[in-house]
């Protein structure tokens, strides 16, 4: 059985986006690939769009238990736009089960144009990374999305440089997020230290370490660093010790 999906606003690309059956029979530019998903590239009207098909959810009981990874990507952009975080727009989704099992999905989204991912920028030393206005800005950004998000128990879990876009304009988009849930307790604790262990990891060798703070003191709207924060900073820190 499948369940599908095409926003109203792209009812024009119902012959390309409107079952997952033409979604999967589409043709495009292929741009990476896995055991378990695909993702091409195709332009319709001179909009590129980004089309992801998974044929697989896992092993073994993954493929019944738990949410597949497909609808996680679409359900957490989704909720990025709820809580106004920019992120792309998801186009048309849905997956098809064979039973009980995961059987296919997908999950399309438009461009972001003029974008970036940050990683690309740190790989070959971007001006941009000297520009201390422009670092604030970015900064300023990611400190309030990253926030807004652990505000609602939610942790990205892969909040790596190369899942943040920022255009000509300098905003700052959020991207590729399947892994990314609700937590509680100390697994919500640990997924927060993560994520801004995962931010840290490159910009330990770009940035300040006075630019690095301040990204902590607007992350956490303090003025100073409190006795928790020091706690906390050490434990991002040490996060990735000895696994680098």
């Amino acid at each position: 059985m499948a369940s599908w999906n095409l926003a109203p606003e792209y009812a024009h690309l119902a012959a390309d986006f409107g079952s997952i059956d033409a979604v999967f029979a589409i043709k495009g530019e292929r741009l990476t690939r896995d055991p378990l998903s695909e993702v091409i590239r195709i332009e319709r009207d001179g909009v590129n769009y980004y089309v992801k098909r998974y044929t697989g959810a896992g092993k073994h009981m993954r493929r019944y238990l738990g949410r597949p990874r497909v609808k996680a990507e679409w359900q957490n952009l989704k909720q990025f736009a709820k809580w106004g975080i920019p992120t792309a727009d998801v186009v048309a989704w849905g997956l098809e089960r064979q039973g009980l099992a995961f059987g296919r999905g997908a999950m399309i989204t438009r461009e972001l144009p003029r974008t970036e991912d940050l990683s690309a920028l740190a790989e070959r030393n971007d001006p941009r990374l000297r520009d201390a206005a422009w670092v604030d800005h970015v900064s300023r950004q990611l400190a309030r999305h990253t926030r807004v998000m652990h505000d609602h128990h939610f942790a990205h879990n892969d909040l790596k440089w190369r899942n943040l876009l920022v255009d000509d304009q300098g905003t700052l988009f959020f991207i590729d997020c399947p892994t990314g849930d609700f937590w509680r307790g100390f697994m919500l604790r640990h997924r927060l230290i993560k994520d801004l262990a995962c931010l840290d990891k490159v910009a330990k060798y770009h940035l300040s370490s006075t630019q690095r703070l301040r990204f902590y003191l607007q992350y956490r709207g303090h003025a100073r660093l409190h006795a928790r924060d020091k706690k906390r900073i050490r434990q991002v820190l040490r996060f990735f010790e000895g696994r680098e």
